[in-house]
């Protein structure tokens, strides 16, 4: 079946019992065993629960890997997925990642053992260069958050084969509709699904998908293990919002496009972060491993920041982003405000970076309100 109809039917089917076409809410904490030391196929919702196992179902079909798992939150997912590094590994990250996932590498995680080094992935020598005898783990973000540089999945794969590494993506800008990186070697795939696959700004939540039965067996013990679990109602929230995915990732991408377009000639504008741009560094390696360029676009601003976001009236100042409405935040002082001032620095994320969650408006209407905008500024 076609992404569009996988996005609606995977992992679900009718209730068996009342023929409801919506999967049903399994909200309960535990499980009535058969009898004495017989479980039924569930014991205790934690470990596994009907309405969360049909959207990890749904998030494994649509990434093509072998087995899904929901979580409390991307972080959550993150969380559980550097926990398969032990005390004295090593792993190698993109530099320009999300801020809440630089701090717990950076901050939290070194202090129980585990290394990292981050650094741009755009180039066989910059990862190569970073690779150390200890090393078991590239992490990658393509696009990156908040400046949307891109990475060759297929480069980065390549190398970790020849060293034995494993590999993760996360996947939340582009989401299963444009990029699936398994296809292209990569070992895991993270999600926060508060972003895209939810996409109506109504619930927080993370997904891994695994491609090895022996990978699926370790995201498990540690899920278990650690509670980090996504709830009964969160995961059917989620379900809800996979269906419409495809619909509204079109709309994002053509509306974000758009806007690009608009920045790029714009006098108070002095770079624009696209990949579906031509101009892009990134432009042809996306082009070739993505089916779309995804929703968010960011730009460095000549003029004052406060003022341009005070001019604004449908890109609401907030954090987050993948939902219908348009959202707008200052990277440094927001997403990447837990990022050390010199990792930003690092990164190229300057006080002048602006990022923008595109919407499901009218492509007009947001235009003419980063126009109103960028003259108050």
């Amino acid at each position: 079946m076609k992404f569009d109809t996988r996005s609606i039917h995977a992992g679900r089917k009718p209730d068996p019992s009342t023929g409801a076409i919506s999967t049903s809410i399994c909200q309960t904490s535990t499980f009535v065993f058969e009898d004495y030391k017989q479980p039924g196929e569930y014991d205790y919702s934690r470990t596994g629960n009907p309405t969360r196992n049909a959207l990890e179902d749904a998030v494994a079909n649509l990434e093509g890997g072998n087995k899904g798992f929901a979580f409390s939150s991307g972080m959550a997912a993150v969380s559980t997925a550097i926990h398969l590094l032990k005390a004295g590994d090593h792993a190698v990250v993109g530099d320009d990642i999300y801020g809440g996932t630089h701090r717990l590498f950076s901050e939290i995680m070194t202090q129980y053992g585990i290394e990292f080094t981050f650094t741009r992935l755009n180039s066989r020598e910059n990862i190569e260069e970073a690779i150390q005898p200890d090393t078991k783990m590239i992490w990658i973000e393509t696009p990156s958050n908040p400046l949307l540089n891109i990475t060759d999945l297929e480069l980065v794969a390549d190398i970790a084969k020849e060293n034995q590494l494993l590999t993760v993506a996360d996947n939340t800008f582009p989401s299963p509709y444009f990029l699936r990186p398994i296809e292209y070697g990569i070992d895991l795939v993270l999600h926060s699904t508060t972003k895209y696959i939810n996409g109506h700004s109504d619930v927080i939540g993370g997904a891994i998908v695994t491609t090895t039965d022996e990978l699926a067996d370790k995201i498990h013990f540690l899920l278990n293990g650690m509670g980090t679990n996504a709830a009964p109602f969160d995961s059917w929230l989620i379900l809800r919002g996979l269906k419409t995915l495809p619909l509204r990732m079109k709309k994002h991408a053509e509306n974000a496009i758009a806007i690009a377009e608009f920045l790029i000639d714009h006098p108070k504008v002095s770079e624009v972060f696209y990949p579906g741009l031509p101009s892009h560094p990134g432009y042809e390696i996306a082009k070739k491993q993505m089916d779309g360029y995804g929703g968010i676009v960011s730009f460095k601003l000549k003029s004052d920041v406060g003022n341009f976001i005070r001019g604004l009236d449908l890109f609401l100042l907030a954090e987050s982003l993948g939902g219908a409405d348009s959202l707008v935040e200052h990277a440094a002082t927001m997403s990447h405000a837990s990022m050390g001032e010199s990792a930003r620095k690092q990164a190229g994320i300057t006080d002048d970076v602006i990022r923008l969650s595109v919407g499901l408006e009218d492509s007009d209407d947001l235009i003419e309100d980063l126009s109103r905008g960028l003259e108050r500024s």
